[in-house]
């Protein structure tokens, strides 16, 4: 329970980050100079007010020195983040014990103790993607080659015979996207996701990635019906699918193996 919570705070530490990092970033701001402030009174927010999470809970969402409401995009990006380091904790522990339909354990087999922190840095990387995507409509490069190095050098260290098959998976999921891009002429596909695709097919590997993929237009497709009936868009508006592709990959990196065996007989 104590390690549990100490993951939590470091997920809530990383989520504060991401939410600075996702602020700043797309828009062009440092994201190494400069302390946070209240965008209407401008006054510099003090230490014990930038707590992750608790701060916000404490001053009841609201700036210390002005009561202008804060948004809920912080608390909400710092306990989605939280959530998930705890989450990947405990899947991680039960691959001890072989847990059925724990996806997680194909990634403990291969990088043993290691595969929980490997699996913190990719979740806060698509946390990131997630956000940047939604809210700017942008998958930056960086994200995307970070994941992929990253991947690559772990694939590398601790499972090279298996690089060119997910390597191949990446790469089938990114050029289906891309002719998905080229055919619609970027409208209904950007260049992000075709790259996002890459990184990620080479993290799930094969069949996975094509339970990825399937996953995120199904989800997709859904909520834009959702969206459509309740008139929050209009048909043909385009909308990011850089989030259908990220809550996609948590689903299939979990129940991806279970899903997969859904459909084959």
């Amino acid at each position: 329970m104590i390690l549990l919570l100490f993951i939590f705070m470091i997920g809530l530490s990383v989520g504060s980050f991401l939410t600075a990092f996702t602020y700043r970033v797309p828009t062009g701001k440092n994201i190494s100079k400069g302390r946070s402030y209240c965008p209407k009174c401008k006054n510099t927010i003090k230490w014990y007010d930038n707590i992750p999470l608790i701060s916000f809970l404490l001053l009841k969402g609201k700036c210390r020195n002005c009561s202008e409401k804060i948004s809920k995009r912080y608390p909400i990006i710092e306990s989605v983040t939280a959530f998930s380091f705890v989450i990947i904790a405990l899947y991680s522990c039960g691959c001890i014990y072989q847990s059925a339909g724990n996806g997680i354990c194909q990634y403990f087999n291969i990088f043993g103790t290691h595969t929980a922190p490997y699996l913190f840095v990719v979740s806060a990387i698509f946390i990131a993607v997630f956000v940047t995507d939604f809210e700017h409509q942008i998958i930056l490069d960086e994200l995307v080659f970070l994941l992929f190095i990253l991947t690559f050098f772990m694939i590398i260290l601790y499972s090279p015979g298996t690089v060119f098959v997910r390597l191949l998976s990446g790469f089938i999921a990114s050029l289906f996207l891309l002719l998905l891009h080229l055919v619609t002429r970027g409208r209904g596909m950007g260049l992000g996701d075709v790259k996002l695709a890459l990184a990620g097919g080479m993290i799930l590997g094969w069949p996975l990635t094509l339970v990825w993929v399937g996953l995120s237009f199904v989800i997709g497709g859904a909520i834009g019906v959702l969206l459509l009936l309740n008139k929050r868009i209009k048909f043909g508006k385009q909308i990011a699918f850089g989030p259908f592709l990220v809550l996609a990959f948590f689903i299939t990196l979990i129940f991806g193996e279970n899903i997969f065996m859904m459909f084959v007989p």
